[in-house]
């Protein structure tokens, strides 16, 4: 299957789903990275008329609305804007404080952003009759880089077949602006934060290993730890057996 085609099916897989769960469109945040760019692109051509980009910063890069936008305007993707950086700080000054480690207090934080973005694109799927559309790719899902009820809280994810190197050709494609291309993929979370600093591997040896088994020594321990590790994040709540 060349890249046109698995754009084609695509495009035809988001319309089937979205129908036969009885909805009219798809809702979907756009980052201004590369996943969700693409799959904005995916999402307008199976839904022209309904489909609605959400650009929701919480103290984030302006590059990153910035490149958003542009995705936005180049494809004619509706889009509303909600800045979540008030109702952060907000919760922030009435959850109780744990004084943790700083890399635990930082995660946590992060991962409050990503679930406030899952409930704001819930709250407008719901009054639209829409269908919410995650971006995770292959790798991402595998190795757990996501947020349990934030990120990985969608209805349906297009992308989470292909590995990183596939979206990026789908990117190319479909004509996506070469600055989102070529930027270190990053959610965005700090300043300076990038993907594959986090995971301690790149999308190219986690895409080679998903796709041949092949791995160095050190690399292959990474992945298969975090695989495990992860595990829950992939799988409903468990439930005891009577």
């Amino acid at each position: 299957m060349n890249t046109e085609q698995l754009a084609e099916k695509l495009v035809l897989w988001i319309k089937d789903k979205v129908v036969a769960g009885g909805c009219k469109g798809v809702v979907i945040g756009m980052s201004g990275g590369l996943d969700s760019s693409v799959l904005a692109v995916l999402c307008q051509r199976a839904f022209p008329q309904n489909t609605l980009g959400m650009i929701m910063p919480c103290y984030s890069r302006s590059e990153d609305k910035a490149h958003a936008r542009a995705v936005a305007s180049k494809f004619s993707i509706p889009t509303v804007e909600v800045v979540l950086d008030g109702i952060f700080s907000a919760l922030l000054q009435v959850l109780p404080d744990y004084k943790v480690e700083p890399a635990v207090s930082h995660l946590a934080q992060a991962n409050l952003k990503v679930r406030l973005r899952m409930l704001t694109l819930y709250y407008i799927a719901n009054q639209l009759g829409y269908m919410v559309a995650g971006s995770s790719n292959r790798g991402e899902i595998s190795v757990g880089y996501f947020t349990k009820y934030g990120d990985g809280g969608v209805d349906i994810m297009p992308l989470g077949n292909l590995v990183k190197a596939e979206v990026r050709e789908l990117a190319g494609l479909v004509g996506i602006p070469q600055p989102i291309i070529e930027k270190p993929p990053s959610a965005g979370l700090w300043e300076g934060q990038t993907d594959e600093d986090e995971l301690g591997f790149s999308y190219d040896e986690l895409d080679r290993y998903l796709l041949t088994g092949e791995a160095s020594g050190e690399v292959r321990e990474k992945i298969e730890s975090r695989i495990a590790a992860s595990a829950h994040k992939r799988s409903l709540p468990p439930i005891p057996s009577m």
